[in-house]
């Protein structure tokens, strides 16, 4: 089991060195709830992003739309990833869209798998700018196969969009080479973060910010946000957003 980062501060973000700090939102900034228009920031975790701001380059890169998640937040000063780093925006004009030509396409398919989700309850589609989201959460554990099976027929007739797994989540997003790591590079690059003294801080709990754990590799640190052990390319890891506000202050006060 990967220790836990409570108790490496100083390993992790040495005082020497400036730290960049990289977060999800849902399952990391607050708990997973049954309905996402409900995961709402807390005021404590917001004082606690707030406080960073001065001292550490922030950006927050979701699965949520950018105008959800920065919406959500609502810090000026950060810097904000939706559709899991394909819709970026930052302070001084900061802009970044990836796959715009496939909107028309996405237009196209939400339709056909809402028609395949119909029947199914409990199932609940979500479009997102650049993706088709089939959540199944709340759909009874002896269909959750059908969710399954409709989303794959849909990826198997359009090749140009791929499948990927979430927390109780299927999406369909465009077939690029693109993700949360590209993301992240790409931020270090053009916020003026490749400097040898800033530290790259990455913190999240699904599986699609295991990209950026591995794309960040030895030039900074990955942490885990999960209850139980799994395999993951972080190298620290945090119970729950709880646990990931008591990191943020400790960083602060360190």
């Amino acid at each position: 089991m990967i220790p836990s980062a409570l108790k490496h501060i100083q390993e992790i973000a040495p005082s020497s060195d400036r730290p960049a700090i990289f977060l999800d939102y849902d399952g990391t900034l607050t708990p997973i709830v049954s309905r996402p228009e409900k995961a709402l920031l807390s005021d404590s975790m917001r004082q606690a992003l707030q406080a960073l701001v001065p001292q550490a380059s922030v950006a927050i890169l979701s699965g949520r739309d950018l105008d959800d998640v920065r919406q959500r937040v609502s810090i000026g000063a950060i810097v904000y990833a939706g559709s899991h780093g394909f819709d970026i925006a930052g302070p001084r004009g900061l802009h970044k869209e990836m796959a715009t030509e496939f909107l028309p396409r996405l237009d196209m398919i939400e339709k056909e798998l809402g028609n395949q989700l119909a029947g199914i309850v409990g199932a609940r589609l979500e479009r997102k700018r650049f993706s088709i989201a089939a959540h199944y959460r709340n759909v009874n554990e002896s269909d959750v196969p059908k969710v399954e099976r409709a989303v794959s027929e849909v990826a198997a007739r359009h090749r140009e969009l791929r499948k990927m797994d979430g927390k109780k989540v299927y999406e369909l997003l465009p077939d690029i080479d693109w993700d949360k790591g590209k993301a992240v590079l790409w931020l270090l690059e053009n916020l003026g973060l490749e400097r040898a003294k800033v530290r790259p801080i990455y913190i999240g709990d699904d599986r699609t910010d295991e990209d950026a754990f591995r794309a960040l590799g030895r030039r900074g640190v990955g942490i885990l946000v999960s209850e139980q052990p799994r395999p993951t390319a972080a190298s620290y890891s945090l119970k729950d957003p709880a646990e990931v506000e008591r990191f943020l202050r400790e960083l602060l006060r360190h």
